[in-house]
This record gives structure tokens, sequence and C-alpha cells, in this order.
């Protein structure tokens, strides 16, 4: 089974946001960028398969919210261009649940929000190895 890739930074901006949303918890949709095209942050090349795809970017759970509630659907995310889903677990549970959204990858967190207290899993619920990468993605505003 081949790991799930994700920016630590992306994971460290996740474990903000659920922090900030407790006792409440929060789901957002996540993109990938393919290893290739990130920029190491530490100064080392990226040593991943250049065509594995890496979890990069979320997209704001508030965003389209108004309209989403109306018509039930999410119009925050570009249609079939999110990756995977992550959802906040405050009372500590790290498995995927019956109420998460789902998608073919889901990251779990849970209090303390720290990367460690982050776990990744497929849609079936099956635990995966998460491995942080220390990189990120091509600036959305570069020619």
């Amino acid at each position: 089974m081949a790991p799930v890739y994700a920016t630590r930074a992306l994971v460290d901006v996740l474990c903000e946001l659920a922090a900030d949303a407790e006792p409440g918890s929060v789901s957002v949709r996540l993109a990938a960028t393919p290893a290739a095209d990130l920029r190491p942050t530490d100064g080392d090349a990226v040593s991943i398969d250049p065509d594995a795809r890496v979890l990069s970017d979320f997209y704001f759970p508030d965003a389209g919210d108004a309209l989403t509630r109306v018509f039930g659907v999410d119009l925050a995310a570009p249609a079939g261009q999110t990756a995977g889903r992550f959802v906040s677990h405050p009372r500590g549970n790290p498995d995927v649940t019956i109420t998460d959204d789902l998608h073919a990858l889901v990251l779990v967190a849970v209090p303390p929000w720290d990367a460690d207290s982050v776990r990744a899993h497929d849609r079936s619920g099956t635990r995966q190895n998460l491995v942080l990468v220390d990189a990120e993605p091509p600036d959305a505003d570069a020619p």
C-alpha cells in the first residue's frame, strides 16, 4: 500500500483550523499537487516519486456555505479537483466515523491538534501511512 503524502505546512494549518473550531469540528476539502511540482522548504530535494500526489492545499470550509445549505451542493471547491478531506474529531476518536464526509483519502485529527495527532485513512476507514513532506506547492500567482 502506497503512503499518503501531505505537506507539513498543510497539516499544521489544518490542525490550527481544528483547534480554532473546538469544541466543534471542521471538515475541509483537500487538493493535491504532483511531487515534481513541489518546492522543498528545507533546502533538500523532495525525495519521493515525482508522480506521487501530495496533499498540499485546502478549500476554506465556509466558501459557498450559504448555497450549500440551500441546495446541498458544495460549491466551494471545483468539481473533481479535490483529492481528499480533512476532518477533526474533538472528542478524540482518530478513526473515520459514519458521520464524516468521505473521500478516497481522509485525514482525521484529534486533540492536541498537532501533526502527531493526524491519521490518514482510505475511503473504507483503513488506516494508511501518512508521510509529511517538507515542501510547498508552486505559487499560484507566479508567471
